[in-house]
């Protein structure tokens, strides 16, 4: 099943994605942490039928707990940034003001020269879980989504830790929609790219994964509890902008198509801010 989270006039609320119909959740707003995955495995429908095309998206968890981010987890990545493999994951946090929809304007901040993209396979908690292991981390996964982590190479290079880099108001598109496991398969079969204006800058799978989605369930899960609605992006793999000769990096006019197969696409105009 596929679900997301869309604005109506002024009317929030979560929705089962049929074609181009949406079925309302009755009384829920957004997904999130209201909507773990039982209730998504039989969620409360309302009797309306509404078309997508009259919709606005929403970041497809709009308010989510934490936000944890994986880095150098392909390591063709790793080693077009001059780094080693790494040995434990590479980790780092968003805030929920990153967050965009599908269709929203990435916006590039007059401060930063250096702004790059990067595709990724997302993943959303659907259960509490703290210090899991093999089948009990990957069936905490409520579902999964798509996202570009934007990044200011700039500012992500002034200091050994990436915050300020990885942080911009409005950078982080993620969606479309969250796609349940069941309809997923195997997290670690999943063909990934990003297109810019046309062109193809990544491709890869996520079976080149160095760190798998049980692993990052775990990793994190054991100094931090997780819970429904927090999501996890999980590393983006080589092609990056700024790691090409000449460098490729987003500007005004832009626009960028980020693709997982089996879970969607975001479509994002770039926009000077």
């Amino acid at each position: 099943m596929r679900f997301g989270s869309f604005l109506q006039g002024d009317r929030r609320f979560a929705g089962l994605v049929e074609g181009d119909e949406v079925r309302p959740l009755r009384d829920v707003a957004e997904l999130g942490r209201d909507t773990p995955s039982e209730l998504l495995a039989d969620p409360p429908l309302t009797d309306e039928r509404l078309p997508i095309a009259a919709l606005k998206l929403l970041p497809v968890i709009p308010h989510p707990g934490k936000i944890v981010c994986v880095g150098l987890n392909y390591e063709a990545h790793a080693k077009e940034g001059g780094h080693d493999r790494p040995g434990y994951p590479a980790l780092f946090t968003k805030f929920q003001e990153t967050l965009i929809a599908d269709g929203d304007p990435i916006t590039v901040p007059p401060e930063s020269d250096a702004v790059d993209y990067e595709a990724e396979l997302a993943f959303v908690i659907g259960r509490p879980v703290r210090r899991a292991k093999g089948d009990t981390a990957l069936d905490a996964v409520g579902g999964y989504t798509v996202a570009n982590d934007v990044s200011m190479r700039d500012y992500q290079y002034r200091s050994q830790q990436w915050l300020a880099g990885k942080n911009w108001a409005a950078s982080t598109p993620l969606g479309p929609y969250l796609v349940t496991p069941d309809e997923v398969g195997d997290p670690h079969d999943l063909d990934i790219s990003l297109r810019l204006n046309g062109e193809t800058l990544q491709s890869a799978n996520t079976s080149m994964f160095i760190f798998d989605v049980p692993t990052l369930v775990a990793t994190i899960s054991e100094f931090t509890p997780l819970t429904p609605g927090d999501v996890v992006l999980t590393g983006t793999p080589a092609g990056v902008g700024y790691r090409r000769d000449p460098k490729v990096l987003l500007k005004d006019g832009d626009r960028v198509v980020t693709e997982v197969a089996r879970i969607g696409r975001l479509e994002n105009p770039v926009i000077a801010e």
